[in-house]
């Protein structure tokens, strides 16, 4: 069965934040305390797995001095180290770096429970979570299938989260178009489709960066102040007031970026069975620093991810092709391919049958026409 995650900001009490916060510090006390000591047993040669992780956790919670770990959710605790044997799985597959101690500096915390014995649930208006009882949240849509587990997150802003992951029963295949699709990923327009349509690059950081760039620097110059009195910034409360509301400010734009790229891919997804698209090196191409800026806004990577798990749930074929393919250098038309162009060219002339092409429409017509070939090919 496929699992899907919904999230919602809740509104804990006083003392249902205290206890949050409490609960991120024994996580993050726990994920270090293994990390350590994974260091200290790499070193020498030994290893830790799961279950030797488990007695040791109980071990410390029956230490005296570390006693106060049974005051929180214990499933909690397991997820940390659980988090910590993916994050060095990641690292041995070469898919991130080694991981690290965590601060409670970072303005960012969360853990994660699961459900046992239904103490993850929807009792109207408010949601049950362990340790935590009847938590207010916004319920924005319904939830469905069975509830597995439950991320609660504090976020620079100041403002809860859960993310609740359920067990969804079998999505039901949408019905057939018979319509495909080529896309050309760019800056100056999002998305060209091979059907000549054109989605508008929203720029979302680009519309906030003044407000941005203002607010930030009200927050420099508040750094500044503390640093010249010699202050800790977590008890300079303007600092942290004006942290607080440039965050709100980038999490606005996340949002914003967030919804746009759902509604866009759900809604061609609904509309073409079968979605070509180029396999772009993202991270290669922020290297290039006058653009490194537009491309994050974008965010490429984030749009593709949503139209494959989609395209699974669903029913529907996404093709990628390679990214060396020449599709702004070939004639749609006759194939002919003329070279490499300078990006300010953005409409020519085939020298072979003299068609006039658009530069983006051309490349997006080139990848439909490439993936279609690859899904023949395809068992």
């Amino acid at each position: 069965m496929p699992h899907k995650a919904y999230k919602f900001r809740i509104y804990p009490n006083k003392n249902q934040q205290a206890f949050i916060h409490q609960t991120h510090g024994h996580c993050r006390f726990v994920y270090n305390h293994f990390l350590e000591l994974w260091n200290t047993s790499y070193e020498e040669g030994k290893g830790l797995n799961r279950s030797i992780m488990s007695k040791m956790l109980t071990k410390l919670k029956k230490q005296d001095e570390t006693a106060w770990l049974r005051n929180v959710d214990s499933v909690a605790l397991q997820a940390s180290y659980e988090n910590l044997i993916d994050a060095f799985k990641r690292f041995f597959k070469k898919q991130n770096k080694y991981p690290r101690f965590k601060s409670k500096k970072n303005p960012v915390q969360s853990y994660t429970t699961k459900n046992t014995n239904n103490n993850i649930a929807i009792v109207g208006n408010q949601m049950k979570l362990p340790k935590l009882g009847l938590v207010k949240f916004v319920k924005s849509r319904e939830i469905e299938g069975r509830i597995l587990k439950a991320t609660i997150k504090y976020n620079a802003s100041g403002k809860f989260y859960v993310s609740v992951l359920c067990e969804v029963p079998d999505f039901k295949p949408l019905p057939k178009t018979n319509e495909t699709v080529g896309i050309d990923l760019g800056i100056t327009d999002f998305a060209v489709l091979s059907d000549g349509r054109k989605v508008d690059n929203q720029r979302f950081t680009a519309k906030m960066e003044q407000k941005l760039k203002r607010e930030q620097r009200k927050l420099s110059r508040r750094y500044e102040q503390a640093k010249k009195e010699c202050r800790d910034l977590r008890e300079c409360m303007n600092y942290q007031k004006q942290r607080r509301k440039v965050a709100c400010l980038r999490e606005r734009v996340a949002f914003q970026r967030e919804d746009f790229l759902n509604k866009l891919s759900t809604e061609l997804i609904r509309q073409y069975d079968v979605i070509c698209l180029e396999d772009l090196n993202t991270k290669g191409m922020m290297k290039n620093h006058k653009l490194a800026k537009a491309i994050a806004d974008v965010s490429w990577s984030e749009f593709v991810t949503k139209l494959k798990y989609k395209a699974k749930w669903l029913d529907r074929k996404i093709v990628e092709i390679d990214r060396f393919y020449p599709s702004s250098q070939i004639c749609h038309t006759c194939s002919h391919r003329d070279g490499k162009k300078p990006l300010d060219i953005r409409v020519w002339t085939c020298s072979s049958c003299g068609t006039t092409l658009d530069r983006d429409i051309n490349a997006s017509k080139n990848i439909l026409i490439e993936g279609l070939r690859l899904l023949k090919q395809q068992p």
